[in-house]
């Protein structure tokens, strides 16, 4: 049986890849901050514009819900078409392709939906949805 004559070195960490990308990283960061400091420092004038667009990414759907009784909510709060219609106006001057979801419950009198629906239209809603729950097929033909 042979015996071992020499002890096994202990297994070492190569840290070299990583001060490397270290490295890598600070230099990629100060040429950066180089760069936007010559960038403000160039003198130009900027537009200036009247009216600034959002800035920021599109909001979600405004929702309506028009009840049984008649009642309607936007976005979880009461109120009548009078209110709903300035609300929806000033919504859509702060963003122009404002999107709304009308949910009218089904046994209300659809005459409270189609004001709701004109309201909505006076107000130059881009993106108007109206929410329905699919009733589930009897057979498995599809729809044409």
């Amino acid at each position: 049986m042979p015996l071992k004559t020499h002890l096994d070195e202990q297994p070492g960490l190569n840290l070299t890849p990583m001060i490397d990308v270290l490295f890598l990283l600070i230099i990629f960061f100060m040429a950066a901050t180089k760069f936007s400091e010559l960038e403000r420092s160039i003198g130009v004038q900027v537009p200036v514009v009247a009216r600034p667009g959002a800035m920021t990414a599109a909001p979600e759907k405004r929702v309506i819900n028009v009840h049984n009784d008649g009642t309607i909510e936007l976005d979880k709060d009461l109120v009548t078409l009078d209110e709903l219609s300035e609300a929806l106006a000033a919504a859509r001057r702060q963003y122009h392709a404002l999107g709304v979801v009308v949910r009218g419950d089904a046994g209300c009198a659809f005459q409270q939906v189609a004001e709701v629906l004109a309201v909505c239209r006076a107000a130059r809603i881009a993106e108007l949805d109206i929410a329905v729950r699919i009733a589930a097929a009897v057979d498995d033909t599809p729809l044409r």
